[in-house]
């Protein structure tokens, strides 16, 4: 009997408020985020009433958790840095060598005397007079290694020392290199969340990429430049004894002595030891403030045992000189007058009252332990997040518009059932979305729309099902019970397809394909929750309140319920079409290749917007001077652009093995520009080193293949390995299809196009495997009907699905593809052109290898699936 239990209900609609009351703060964003900030603001600042006004302004008693929107939203900066931790190496056994060598000299009359010789960076290589005397000598130097702190290197020390013949030589273990490595990324990370803390960003991204990078995203802040000014120095302070002071830079030091330039004489030079006496690891504070003469200066303090060495060394030093040096730079070189033990002192120097605030918030956060190399970053202007999220909005009303009329014109009342569950689908997806505080990014956007789209399928296949049972169940009651639990197996099977790839997605991608594959895999979930427990819930109140003998589900109907076309009866001129699609796809990619975006291929790509129209001509005539080789300059052409706004791409190559285009680099092609047209603006900008881009492509085939391999393993566990090797043919049928298509047509082929071809992939599975799953049901149903007229058959039953589910994806696609903007037109293009070459290949492509390699019918093996009849209903 069609019922649901009351606990039942009380689950699904108490689940259902949960998530919509998660997600009420997303529908009044500025509000909230207004309270958020105050609520912050009151905390650090204390309370005004300006503050005050914007807390009260949303209830403290309701949810506050917003979805973050993304760069591409909201306007920030991205980079990607890669720390160099063997900086750390060589500075940790540099520091070593003061205790090796007194060590040393407390057993003088066993070693005799001690030199420091030359070594490599990260080894200290020490040789003594008495070779006789190693013994000792090691036993001295080896007391001072500790145990590594680490809970996977117990009772290791952290260094190695070792002999040969006279000379002893010192260096990190591998273990403590491991350790160093692990505390070296997590200080680097802390000392940069602390730097852009200080500025008041919000809701800034910081964190740890693989073994060596850190990736930071920042909204709100004006450029990657502004943001690398911030965090792309050291701020490395040392006290440095001073040796000499000379006006020639290649003058010879001296062994372990450097030269340093004087941060405000112009040609003075200083000879310094290289071995500080207290570093700016050991500052506790540092403040902005003025000294003597009115001028700006910076203040600091040092722990206690900063302080005790600063104080010794000032005490026995009465009389010398010692550099104040910033990123070996000698800020001032003031001499020693008195010693100083208070732990405390004051910078002075040619600073202004910004250059002062800022070299204190640096000194404040800390040093950067090492070097940080910048391999990608990006720039995103308020204005184009704005007109992004104007354009998202926009096409995802019209989507969403769209799929609403439809499913009500296709299914009646039950049409608006699948309407109203598709509205809470949204509500539960922006409620997961804000309690993971998940980003939200523009290709996020396609992923709700997608969802949008694909949420309906679900509805559709019950719905189709029911209207099956209708014609041969007993009862209305019972042709909508076997509709659930009939359609359960294909909904089941369609979806952890799509959720594998998106889950792949996740797991390899990186940016903004990664918030797609989390909007993805969320709006999967939720669909299948509000297909198969909120629409029958519904479903089962409808029924209850009255007889509904002789009811049937009107609607308009794409297809005939009675159809019996043959699709085989042409199969050698389908299936030869396809491969001759194939056969042109993969010969226009050899021949004409891919037009690699920087993602892929390294280099800068800059977005001009302008009020005069675009003359590349004239624009490649400002950059040719410059000599940086291959420039493309291209002008877009959107609808949704502003008559005043014209708006071109210039994308430079890659200048070196190392790092992106240098910030000097885009300014110059910046200065260039704004010759030819004093209107333009630059609202985004982005640069990937060719280390990146190199890796980008491995990752993105790694993706792909990883994709197909785990949809092929899914498949032959779920059904038999004819159907798996059917619905992999068909999957590379599609790709193939896709790349040739932008090989021909020269389209930009970027990491969001590999993110596309992923979502290709789950789609058409989730179409091949509702088509293989009644084929299923339908093999053991009819035991002696060929397997040519059970593929009929199958495909003929699912046509409605098949033609509802792409007409209303397809519908909310177009939508984003006219109205979504520029920015992931290309994205949209391949999204859209694998659901119509997906539909194909489900139907012509995978059947007919099903059919080629024929299917062993073996009646007594079990469904896999657990709570899965043999006939596909539910137990």
């Amino acid at each position: 009997m069609l019922q649901i239990s009351r606990w039942k209900k009380i689950v699904i609609w108490g689940l259902v408020a949960l998530g919509l009351y998660a997600a009420l703060p997303n529908a009044f964003y500025a509000r909230v985020e207004g309270h958020n900030d105050a609520v912050a603001a009151i905390e650090s600042a204390g309370e005004t009433s300006e503050r005050a006004a914007a807390r009260d302004a949303w209830p403290s008693y309701l949810p506050t958790g917003l979805v973050n929107l993304g760069l591409d939203l909201r306007g920030g900066a991205h980079l990607l840095g890669e720390v160099e931790v063997g900086e750390v190496y060589a500075a940790r056994v540099d520091t070593l060598w003061p205790d090796v060598r007194d060590a040393l000299r407390d057993e003088r009359d066993t070693v005799g005397t001690i030199r420091r010789l030359d070594a490599p960076d990260g080894l200290l290589r020490v040789r003594i007079s008495q070779a006789d005397g190693m013994e000792t000598a090691l036993a001295a130097v080896r007391a001072l290694a500790s145990p590594v702190v680490s809970l996977t290197a117990a009772g290791q020390k952290d260094y190695v020392v070792a002999a040969n013949n006279d000379v002893i030589t010192v260096e990190l273990s591998e273990a403590e290199k491991a350790a160093t490595d692990t505390r070296t990324m997590q200080q680097s990370l802390e000392i940069i969340r602390r730097r852009v803390d200080e500025v008041g960003t919000r809701e800034p991204t910081i964190q740890r990429q693989g073994e060596d990078r850190i990736l930071i995203q920042v909204p709100g802040i004006g450029s990657a430049s502004e943001l690398k000014s911030l965090i792309g120095t050291t701020a490395k302070l040392t006290f440095n004894p001073v040796v000499g002071q000379t006006s020639n830079p290649d003058q010879a030091p001296g062994a372990r002595n450097f030269i340093a330039p004087s941060l405000d004489q112009a040609g003075v030079y200083y000879i310094l030891e290289e071995t500080p006496v207290v570093s700016g690891d050991e500052l506790t504070d540092s403040q902005p403030a003025f000294d003597q003469n009115g001028r700006p200066a910076v203040t600091f303090r040092f722990n206690p045992t900063g302080a005790r060495k600063f104080g010794d060394y000032t005490a026995a030093n009465v009389g010398a000189p010692f550099a104040i040096v910033l990123d070996n730079e000698v800020i001032s070189a003031p001499r020693i007058n008195e010693a100083i033990r208070g732990g405390s002192g004051q910078i002075t120097g040619n600073f202004s009252v910004e250059e002062s605030t800022e070299l204190s918030v640096l000194l404040r956060a800390g040093a950067l332990p090492a070097k940080i190399n910048f391999l990608e970053e990006r720039t995103i202007g308020p204005e184009l997040g704005a007109d992004s999220i104007e354009a998202g909005k926009l096409a995802t009303m019209v989507a969403f518009g769209a799929v609403l009329i439809f499913m009500g014109v296709s299914y009646g009342l039950f049409g608006i059932f699948a309407n109203i569950a598709l509205i809470i689908n949204v509500g539960l997806l922006f409620g997961l979305l804000s309690m993971i505080g998940a980003t939200l990014t523009l290709p996020g956007i396609a992923g709700i729309v997608l969802t949008v789209g694909m949420a309906v399928d679900a509805n559709v296949l019950v719905f189709e099902r029911i209207r099956e049972e209708l014609k041969t169940a007993k009862g209305v009651g019972r042709a909508i019970e076997l509709g659930y639990e009939k359609a359960l197996s294909a909904i089941i099977d369609a979806n952890i397809t799509t959720f594998i790839t998106a889950a792949i997605l996740f797991i390899m991608g990186s940016g903004p394909v990664k918030g797609f594959a989390v909007t993805l895999a969320l709006g999967i979930m939720t669909s299948v929750f509000t297909a198969i427990f909120v629409t029958r819930a519904m479903v089962v109140m409808w029924y209850g309140r009255k007889n509904r003998k002789g009811w049937t589900l009107k609607g308009l109907k794409l297809v005939r319920d009675d159809t019996t076309v043959d699709f085989f009866k042409v199969a050698k001129v389908t299936f030869g079409f396809s491969g001759a699609m194939v056969v042109v796809a993969l010969v226009s990619f050899l021949m004409m290749g891919l037009n690699f975006g920087i993602d892929f291929r390294g280099g800068t790509t800059i977005r001009t917007q302008s009020e005069s129209a675009v003359d590349v001509a004239d624009y490649r005539a400002a950059l040719a001077p410059l000599g940086f080789g291959d420039v493309s300059i291209t002008e877009v052409f959107d609808p949704n652009f502003a008559e005043n706004q014209h708006v071109a791409m210039i994308r430079i190559e890659a200048q070196d093995d190392v790092s992106s285009v240098a910030p000097e680099t885009i300014q110059t092609v910046e200065d260039a520009l704004k010759v030819v047209d004093e209107s333009i603006t630059f609202p985004s900008v982005e640069s990937v080193g060719p280390k990146v881009s190199g890796e980008l492509i491995k990752t993105a085939i790694y993706a792909v293949v990883a994709a197909i391999a785990a949809v092929l393993f899914y498949i032959w566990l779920r059904f038999e390995w004819q159907f798996a090797v059917g619905a992999v043919v068909a999957l590379v049928h599609d790709i193939a299809i896709t790349i040739g298509i932008f090989a021909i047509f020269k389209i930009q082929f970027d990491l969001t196009i590999i993110a596309a071809l992923l979502t290709i992939v789950g789609y058409s599975l989730n179409d091949t495997v509702v088509v293989f799953d009644r084929v299923r049901e339908n093999l053991r149903k009819y035991k002696k009907l060929e397997l040519s007229g059970v593929l009929n058959m199958s495909i003929n039953e699912t046509l409605a699905r098949t033609v509802m589910t792409s007409g209303t994806t397809l519908v909310a696609l177009i939508a984003l593809l006219v109205l979504g903007g520029d920015v992931i037109r290309g994205f949209v293009f391949a999204m859209t052109l694998g659901i119509v070459v997906g539909t194909w290949s489900s139907v012509f492509v995978a059947s007919n290898i099903l059919l080629w390699l024929g299917v062993k019918r073996d009646w007594d093996k079990k469904d896999p699936t657990p709570g899965i009849q043999a006939d596909g209903s539910a137990v």
